[in-house]
């Protein structure tokens, strides 16, 4: 049979969270420069704006190389756009992973928050609970009276 009592540290708990408002209160933290910065570089890195780009951009390189339109500046092995690449990458990866580490904190406060509400929704039910059984049996007390009421009427 479930528990449909709360315990005093339950009550103190709840009266905590009601007094509290998890839910209003989740507030952005303020970004920092380095912040907003990895945020934009991760926002627009990930798109396929960029990667149609970046892909024109090498394409562009590779054929002036190859046609030697321009000097060539990069012969056939293209050794400087691999080098060019490699700083790209080097530099993109942490910048990607420091806006995916804030988002991963934020992911986290909005789980303690989610957590937090559905603690205090489970004790409001249990609460609920407790009074509609304190209801009932103030219903069954009163039938009881008045059952015991007509039998004794019926018995005199």
């Amino acid at each position: 049979m479930p528990r449909f009592e709360i315990t005093p540290e339950e009550e103190t708990m709840l009266r905590a969270l009601r007094a509290e408002r998890p839910a209003r209160s989740l507030a952005p933290p303020p970004l920092g420069v380095g912040q907003r910065v990895a945020d934009w570089v991760a926002r627009n890195v990930g798109s396929w704006r960029f990667i149609l780009i970046q892909s024109a951009l090498l394409l562009v390189w590779i054929g002036l190389n190859i046609t030697a339109f321009i000097e060539r500046w990069d012969p056939y092995p293209f050794i400087l756009l691999n080098l060019v690449l490699s700083f790209q990458a080097a530099y993109t990866a942490p910048i990607i992973m420091m806006s995916q580490n804030r988002a991963s904190e934020l992911d986290r406060r909005h789980a303690e928050f989610d957590y937090r509400i559905n603690v205090k929704a489970e004790l409001e039910i249990e609460a609920l609970h407790a009074k509609i059984d304190a209801l009932r049996e103030q219903e069954i007390l009163k039938m009881l009276q008045i059952i015991e009421k007509l039998a004794a009427d019926r018995a005199s």
